[in-house]
Parts: C-alpha cells; structure tokens; sequence
C-alpha cells in the first residue's frame, strides 16, 4: 500500500520548556512570533503565521535544559488524517493517540516513529491556509 496523499510538510514543533515566560518572551519579542493560543499557564503555541511552534512547560531533572515535545506534520484536510491514521495502522505503527477534533477544528493523531520519537499528523485549518495559499 502507497502512503496517502496530503503531507504539507513539517510545519509545527513542539518542545518542553522549565522557563515558560523566558521562552515565550524570545520567541514573541526577538523572533516575533505571536501567540496563537494559549489554553492554560503552562501551555503557549505561538506563530509566525505559517508555523506553530508549542511551548510546554515541564519540570526537569538538573542535567536537561530542553526536550523536543513532538514533530507535528502538517496535512491539507482533516480527512487526510483518517487516510494517514488507517495507513500507519496497516503499517504496524504504534499509535499513542487515536484521531480527534479540537475546538479548534484541527484533527489529529499521535505515533512514535521506528525509533520512538512522538509524531503528531495534524490538520490544522490556519497552517494549511497558509501553506495552500
């Protein structure tokens, strides 16, 4: 079977943080992002209006400063994220989170890859708009 059709590209990252607000105040002020939402104290997704780049924050043990949170890639229609979701399931990839709809009206599933990185495959209607024109 052929993977489904629909990839976007990588146009969302997410990382854990231990400093929340130094985080965002970088990525807002000197990288001018802005923040697209911001659910709760802990949780920032910013934007540069083509991108989401999630801050989470988390407690650390003293020898790591920063841990990659997962890689979000991007689809064109939240029916893709169905197509994709059944085609790793007939893959025997390991899905750590079924498809859902967010408030939002983003669509998405959660992986790991062969190696254990967490995917996320996720419709997202402002990235798409703008990676689709």
């Amino acid at each position: 079977m052929s993977p489904p059709k629909g990839m976007i590209g990588i146009r969302h990252i997410a990382l854990f943080v231990q400093e929340l607000e130094v985080a965002v105040d970088f990525y807002t002020r000197i990288m001018a992002m802005r923040i697209e939402w911001q659910p709760d104290a802990d949780n920032v997704y910013l934007t540069n209006d083509g991108d989401v780049f999630a801050l989470h924050r988390v407690d650390y043990t003293p020898e790591a400063k920063q841990r990659l949170d997962h890689i979000g890639f991007v689809l064109n229609k939240a029916e893709a994220v169905d197509d994709w979701y059944d085609y790793f399931v007939q893959q025997g990839v390991r899905i750590t989170e079924a498809p859902k709809t967010h408030r939002d009206g983003s669509r998405g599933f959660y992986c790991l890859d062969a190696v254990g990185h967490l995917l996320e495959l996720i419709y997202h209607p402002p990235i798409t708009k703008c990676a689709t024109g």
